[in-house]
């Protein structure tokens, strides 16, 4: 193939933000840059900056342009499709003149991407990494207040669901920045402020307003579902990580002959021989994202029950990211043989497995293709996981690991003890976890490259008939 212009847009990127869909991002294009141009489109809430600011950087061999999206709101369609950030993207993508748009999340940008990209001529490809499209809270399908995942897409309760959400409590401090004019230090950190207080932040812009900070209607709930309808047919080829999120996208409109499964590819990883006794106390680790989505105050509610000599606990993650959360896991863990390691460099990741002997996924949403999962398999470590989304598809249950029912009390605290009073049984696992088979990224670099050559033959022949 020759060498291609491509541009990957994502909701946000590193380094600031370093969750699953952005390290993979950036592994895939940074795979892909050996062959071809590449650069990412991403947003940044910063009140510290204009609204639609556009800043050009360097992350390693990639060029990234950032706009800066601070979510000033007129409307509810403004979340989804906010006038001056689809401007800013219109002149972006004249100055970039790319071959392929290949969309991670539209989420802080424009749903209007794909179609922008096609009255171009330039075809766009999609990952599903998770349901941002029709969940307008954040993508997890998952309604907090009511404590329970959104199976079917309800406009009702996903207006109640979007106002206790943390992009209401932007929209409403936006509102704030705006009108103040602050300068740049304070602006600086009334940032801070905000990301450590999202709700604080909402209650004082909604006292600071006679009105209400932004009406929402099941119809704007409505309108949004068609906007994403429309978004899908302006993709030509999606790519779901599980076969759980394509049957679910299948589910949500996505015809399926535009979907192919194809898992997520992983730089490879070197296993450390990992430390500890196996008559000592079973290391428990989790590692990811310190939110309440990933369920890791589940976790702890279920070793408490467990002899306080017979394991330790370890959590990997940044706690300064969702600090009132952490807030609420510190008080859980209180007592107990808990330590929270916090962050980590990526090149310190074998590093990270090696001090533990299961890994633990409580996640609460409908997971896709968890990126801790593949790690842990690389590393030869046995994942105990909730029986949801795509982690049953990973997890061979009885052979690299265990599954549990979230739903049911008290299954991950059996399924714990099982491994402390049957320690043999943890070497089962990791025997099973180490034959697990994982892709490369290099492979997975293959494989896109395939893709973009298919989209961009079709595009030709549209060109040639029309």
């Amino acid at each position: 193939m020759h060498r291609l212009r491509i541009l990957h847009a994502i909701h946000d990127f590193l380094p600031r933000h370093q969750a699953g869909s952005e390290i993979y991002a950036f592994e895939l294009c940074r795979a892909l840059a050996a062959e071809h141009d590449v650069s990412v489109l991403c947003a940044n809430y910063d009140p510290a900056r204009q609204h639609g600011h556009v800043a050009w950087r360097v992350h390693g061999p990639l060029t990234v342009i950032e706009v800066v999206n601070n979510w000033l709101c007129r409307s509810f369609e403004d979340t989804y499709r906010p006038p001056l950030i689809g401007e800013q993207i219109a002149h972006i993508l004249q100055a970039v003149q790319h071959d392929v748009l290949h969309v991670h999340n539209l989420l802080n940008l424009t749903f209007d991407l794909p179609a922008m990209a096609h009255a171009r001529g330039i075809p766009v490809v999609a990952t599903l990494h998770d349901y941002g499209a029709v969940c307008p809270s954040g993508g997890q399908r998952l309604h907090r207040a009511g404590q329970h995942v959104c199976h079917v897409i309800d406009a009702d309760r996903c207006v109640r669901c979007f106002r206790e959400s943390p992009f209401y409590a932007q929209i409403s401090f936006g509102r704030i920045a705006s009108w103040t004019r602050a300068p740049g230090r304070l602006r600086r950190a009334a940032r801070q402020w905000v990301r450590r207080f999202p709700r604080m932040a909402a209650r004082l812009a909604r006292a600071a307003s006679d009105a209400q900070v932004l009406a929402v209607t099941p119809e704007d709930i409505q309108r949004r579902l068609r906007a994403a309808e429309q978004m899908f047919d302006d993709v030509d080829c999606f790519v779901a990580p599980s076969a759980f999120t394509a049957g679910e996208f299948q589910r949500l409109g996505v015809a399926a002959s535009k979907i192919r499964v194809s898992d997520y590819g992983f730089v490879p990883m070197l296993r450390r021989r990992r430390e500890g006794r196996a008559d000592g106390p079973l290391r428990i680790g989790y590692v990811g994202t310190l939110v309440w989505h990933k369920g890791v105050h589940v976790l702890l509610d279920a070793v408490r029950p467990l002899p306080a000599d017979a394991y330790e606990l370890k959590i990997f993650g940044d706690t300064e990211v969702f600090p009132e959360y952490v807030g609420d896991l510190r008080t859980r863990a209180s007592d107990l043989p808990v330590q929270f390691m916090g962050a980590f460099p990526r090149d310190q990741t074998a590093d990270v497995y090696a001090q533990i002997d299961v890994l633990a996924v409580p996640s609460l949403w409908l997971e896709n293709s968890p990126l801790v999962i593949h790690e842990a398999l690389m590393a030869g470590i046995p994942v105990v996981g909730a029986r949801l989304g795509g982690i049953p598809d990973l997890v061979a249950d009885g052979r690299s690991g265990l599954l549990f029912d979230p739903a049911v009390p008290g299954e991950l605290t059996s399924a714990l003890r099982g491994l402390i009073e049957h320690r043999e049984r943890v070497e089962a696992l990791a025997d099973g976890a180490r034959m697990a088979q994982v892709k490369s990224i290099a492979q997975d670099a293959r494989e896109w490259n395939a893709t973009y050559a298919h989209v961009l033959g079709q595009a030709r022949l549209a060109g040639a008939d029309a």
